[in-house]
């Protein structure tokens, strides 16, 4: 629904209208939302409950010894995939590390975490799931070899002390568990959801998009990142890339927000989201923050100037292409 204002209508008035209009397009983006979250946290449940993500931990070992990591390191980095920041440090606080290695593990969990919750949502919002998984876990290894090689041995000192491995649970309180994160989640995503629609109509309607758009354009231009993605790119940088990316959902089927913009954002964002709150999480544990968020930065820059100097040689850098597939370009 698109708000109209005219000057004979008061501030409550169109206040009411962004809300009217919101309400709709957040119970259907929230409803998606849910639909992946909840059936992934139960399916990761069971499988940290039978061993089977630690099992397949063993098989990145080599890997991480590579990255200057003990094999611990899969353990954590799994987990952060398959779920999010906190378990990721739930199981960091069982183990043992070096601040030098929590500061490369934290920016490998900070690219890749939740990616089967996220990434549905980014397909969703017009790119390949196949290449945006690809994308964030070749930077993930990229960036800790980045930080292996320039981070020196004794940089950072390590705030959190390895505590004990919490008890296994029984299987009712395994599920008791995932019950009430769910109960929490579902409250979570609607109230956010629609309170973020909410803004985003409000801004519209104001002219605030309008002025953040400009204050924001030489940074825009400098990221490779189109106009159309300001208010999307603050929103997943402050608040994450799953609320950000149901902003998105209703722009790209309104037709607001194009596919192709949609997806270059997308290729960004992967990489380089929730700047503020993962960073403190990561930050409160001992680990500097400019070392990593400048990384993520400069790495999402460099994956959207790649993939804009790939579309230049296809011949498809700015033009708009009426069936536009983001699975092809």
């Amino acid at each position: 629904m698109n708000i109209k204002s005219t000057t004979d209508q008061t501030i409550p008035k169109r206040l009411g209208l962004c809300v009217s209009s919101a309400l709709n397009p957040a119970m259907k983006s929230a409803r998606f939302l849910l639909s992946i979250m909840i059936p992934v946290s139960l399916a990761v449940t069971v499988l940290k409950f039978t061993g089977i993500l630690d099992i397949l931990a063993e098989f990145l070992n080599p890997a991480f010894s590579l990255l200057g990591l003990p094999g611990e390191s899969a353990i954590v980095f799994i987990t952060s995939i398959c779920l999010n920041i906190y378990s990721a440090i739930a199981v960091i606080s069982t183990l043992s590390f070096s601040g030098r290695e929590l500061t490369i593990l934290a920016l490998m969990c900070l690219i890749s975490h939740s990616l089967f919750i996220e990434t549905p949502v980014q397909k969703k919002t017009g790119s390949s799931a196949i290449k945006i998984s690809a994308v964030r876990i070749i930077y993930s290894f990229a960036g800790a070899v980045m930080l292996n090689l320039i981070l020196p041995a004794d940089a950072v000192k390590s705030m959190l002390r390895a505590g004990k491995e919490a008890a296994s649970l029984t299987v009712s309180a395994a599920l008791k568990e995932w019950l009430f994160n769910s109960l929490f989640l579902i409250v979570e995503i609607m109230v956010l959801v629609t309170l973020l629609l909410i803004l985003q109509r409000v801004l519209e309607e104001f002219g605030i998009t309008e002025k953040l758009t400009s204050l924001f354009r030489p940074f825009m231009r400098i990221m490779g990142l189109p106009d159309s993605v300001t208010f999307l790119w603050i929103v997943a940088n402050t608040l994450g890339l799953a609320y950000g990316s149901a902003i998105m959902i209703e722009q790209t089927e309104t037709g607001k927000l194009s596919l192709e913009d949609a997806d270059i954002l997308n290729h960004h964002i992967c990489i380089s989201h929730s700047l503020l709150e993962d960073t403190l999480l990561f930050a409160a544990i001992g680990v500097p923050a400019a070392w990593i968020i400048f990384p993520r930065i400069i790495l999402a820059i460099a994956e959207v100037w790649l993939l804009r100097m790939r579309r230049f040689i296809q011949g498809s850098l700015f033009p708009q292409k009426p069936n536009y597939n983001p699975e092809i370009s």
